[in-house]
């Protein structure tokens, strides 16, 4: 399972929103983050997010078993290990 964690603050909160469009992802909370979850690749667009980017950035909290493949100015990508 690909799992992305990201500190709930209203800077991220679009990277959550944006991530869970995808019907293949599930959004939860643990503890102070968002957890961010699916069966296979989570692609998120940061244009999508609106996010700015030094948000873009500093959103990852942390990684479950997961890699980030990309992590640029148009999108992240995270796949299971």
């Amino acid at each position: 399972m690909t799992t992305l964690f990201v500190l709930d603050v209203p800077e991220n909160t679009a990277i959550a929103a944006v991530a869970g469009q995808d019907s293949a992802v599930e959004i939860d909370r643990i503890g102070p983050y968002f957890r961010i979850r699916s069966a296979g690749e989570i692609v998120i667009d940061r244009r999508a997010t609106g996010c700015r980017h030094a948000v873009w950035y500093s959103g990852v909290a942390g990684l479950h078993r997961s890699r980030i493949l990309q992590w640029d100015k148009d999108a992240m990508r995270v796949d299971a290990l």
